[in-house]
């Protein structure tokens, strides 16, 4: 008779999964799982901290429309994932946290690194479960990556006690689970993409919003024949490339005349929360007639007036919208025309500052010449409060899933391990990475796992002094206080230099786009330090168009 241990168990079933990747700590009681993955083939990332794991594999999973999967150890290791479970839950990512927890026998006595795991989880995940025995390890596996993946995405997490890890058990006695279902996509009510399409047609200045809901669904070729009929659209910034930016019906840069301006509005896979002003006035019309597409019904009850709430998937949704509107001549006349203009208005007031050669260097030149040197086909992650602000006016995305940025939570030090995750999904696209100096240094470590397994992540730092740069602790705390807002300044790039990679200290414009030339050229792990003006852009709702 064979034995096979519950380590060795869990690590078939996620291969039976066709799990190529997983993210994780190395702690126990988990590290014979860990051990168990890579004698299976899987390629086994260990980062510094669990919550960067937990980033990585979000970003991975998202780009790649799997589970992203991660392994942590007991008490605190456990504890560290409650952001990353919450910003996936939140963010719509497939994340499924695996972790340790103390042996049974010892719980309620004081046990090594004893915690509640299941209730720290529970409020920031879709579902979460503790194996009972090392016979059922397979099914709960197979269950955990299904919910994480199915409906809208999310965290999941599963709890492992340590005798379960361990105990062996005839490999006769249990089967994995192999092959998943096949699993049909919400389709719409007809009738209902018939009222929408009668609202979109009749209205006078229709706008399309677009969210990441319609990147996961890849909707991009069905948004296309709809907005094509002369429809403007604006899309979040997670939405940003379902279509790509440079088409003529993306009025971003007009974006708050768009809101205020449209008399009938459809969101599509996006939520009405903080990002769109929960879809009230003033941002919005408030006679503005409103129809919402998501996955969830769940969705249709918000601040918005939402008239028609529409249950599909993204691209079968808008699919049966366009349907409804073929043959049909819209209403609108010049709306497009003149948010257009307004758009080319607000592009050519930042103009000046994209092209400034003045010291110190400003945030729109920075990522203006991030834009530029970027191949189309690209990863860009963005951290950072005022870095953030200024991606949203000035980076393009032409490809769903493709630049990544805090999201819904606004969670910072998503920045460094969403890099690294993306490159691992893409390989051969350049991953980048733009963060502030106070949100790099969130994950900064991270950098040495993207050069130890040999993930050549452009890690370019806006180093402007601070949390938004000076503003707080100029504006906020005494003009004697000590620095609490305000940061030392740090030699960033030493830390590419010390992981064997390169790195770049950035003084002058002029020196910008040289200096992101080599690091993208080096194949290696990059630290690109660019020093930006500490008194320089203020809040991020200045860049909203």
């Amino acid at each position: 008779m064979t034995e096979i241990q519950g380590a060795q168990l869990a690590a078939k079933q996620l291969k039976a999964a066709d799990v190529d990747t997983v993210f994780g700590v190395v702690a126990g009681p988990m590290i014979e799982v860990m051990s168990a993955l890579e004698r299976e083939g899987v390629r086994v990332v260990n980062c510094r901290h669990e919550e960067s794991a937990c980033f990585a594999a979000s970003a991975w999973g998202y780009i790649k429309k799997l589970p992203g999967v991660v392994v942590v150890g007991s008490g605190p290791g456990m504890t560290n994932t409650v952001t990353g479970l919450h910003v996936a839950t939140e963010s719509g990512m497939p994340l499924v946290v695996l972790g340790g927890s103390v042996d049974g026998r010892t719980r309620g006595l004081g046990g090594f690194q004893e915690a509640d795991h299941l209730a720290f989880a529970r409020p920031g995940v879709k579902w979460a479960q503790q194996v009972d025995s090392v016979e059922r390890i397979p099914e709960l596996v197979h269950l955990a990556l299904g919910k994480a993946i199915h409906g809208r995405p999310g965290g999941v997490y599963l709890d492992f006690p340590g005798q379960v890890v361990r105990r062996r058990v005839s490999e006769e006695a249990v089967s994995l689970r192999t092959g998943t279902p096949a699993v049909s996509k919400p389709r719409p009510d007809l009738d209902m993409a018939r009222d929408i399409a009668e609202m979109l047609a009749s209205a006078e200045r229709p706008l399309v919003l677009v969210g990441k809901g319609a990147a996961w669904a890849d909707a991009g070729p069905a948004l296309t024949r709809l907005v094509s009929r002369g429809i403007p659209y604006v899309a979040s910034p997670m939405g940003r490339g379902v279509l790509p930016d440079d088409n003529e019906w993306m009025v971003n840069a007009a974006r708050s005349a768009a809101l205020s301006g449209a008399d009938a509005i459809l969101m599509v896979g996006a939520r009405f929360n903080w990002i769109f002003q929960f879809g009230r006035a003033p941002r919005f019309n408030p006679a503005a007639r409103i129809a919402q597409i998501d996955i969830s019904a769940e969705e249709m009850a918000s601040a918005a007036n939402v008239e028609f709430g529409l249950v599909a998937d993204a691209a079968l949704g808008v699919e049966a919208v366009a349907d409804a509107l073929d043959g049909r001549a819209l209403k609108a006349s010049g709306w497009l025309a003149s948010l257009q203009e307004h758009a080319r208005k607000n592009e050519a007031a930042m103009a000046e500052q994209m092209t400034s050669d003045r010291s110190p260097i400003n945030h729109f030149r920075l990522l203006a010449e991030v834009r530029d040197v970027l191949p189309r086909d690209h990863h860009v992650s963005v951290d950072a409060e005022l870095t953030m602000a200024v991606a949203r006016a000035v980076l393009p995305s032409y490809n769903p899933r493709a630049l990544l940025n805090s999201g819904t939570t606004g969670c910072m030090g998503t920045g460094v391990p969403y890099a690294l995750g993306a490159k691992l999904a893409r390989p051969e696209w350049p991953s980048v990475a733009v963060i502030g100096d106070y949100a790099f240094g969130a994950a900064a470590m991270e950098v040495e796992t993207a050069a130890r397994i040999g993930a050549p992540v452009v890690f370019v730092v806006s180093n402007n002094g601070g949390i938004a740069g000076h503003s707080i602790q100029d504006r906020l705390f005494a003009a004697d206080a000590p620095p609490i807002a305000a940061l030392l300044p740090v030699d960033y790039e030493r830390m590419g230099e010390m992981v064997g990679g390169l790195g770049i200290k950035v003084t002058e414009a002029t020196q910008i786009r040289p200096a992101l030339d080599r690091a993208l050229a080096s194949g290696k792990v990059a630290v690109v330090n660019v020093l930006t003006d500490p008194k320089g852009a203020g809040s991020g709702s200045s860049y909203l168009g």
